[in-house]
């Protein structure tokens, strides 16, 4: 028998008010890449977030989220990257990086 909690879909929660501003500003071209990404988010499981390789899913092992919960950057576009935190079954996303590299900072 399979562990359904194991191939649940991930659950977005998009109400971050830091998150909901960097992508209201975002370029019309990176809304949408931004969109795409979210919604083959949305469409996955936890398990296939950790294998895909068009993601590239990363611990960020400089600072903390929420509670202490791990931080994880996660491709949106060439040299683009969103910052999130696992919460259960939820992806919470926290800020959009198009510059990439200040997801680490």
């Amino acid at each position: 028998m399979m562990n359904q909690k194991t191939h649940q879909h991930i659950r977005l929660d998009l109400n971050n008010p830091v998150f909901q501003r960097l992508f209201f500003n975002l370029s019309k071209n990176d809304q949408h890449n931004t969109l795409n990404t979210l919604r083959k988010l949305a469409n996955m499981t936890w398990q296939q977030v950790y294998v895909d390789h068009g993601l590239k899913w990363e611990v960020i092992l400089s600072q903390k989220g929420p509670g202490g919960k791990k931080l994880y950057s996660f491709r949106i576009g060439k040299g683009f990257r969103g910052v999130a935190y696992r919460d259960g079954s939820w992806l919470r996303p926290l800020s959009l990086h198009p510059d990439h590299d200040s997801a680490y900072q």
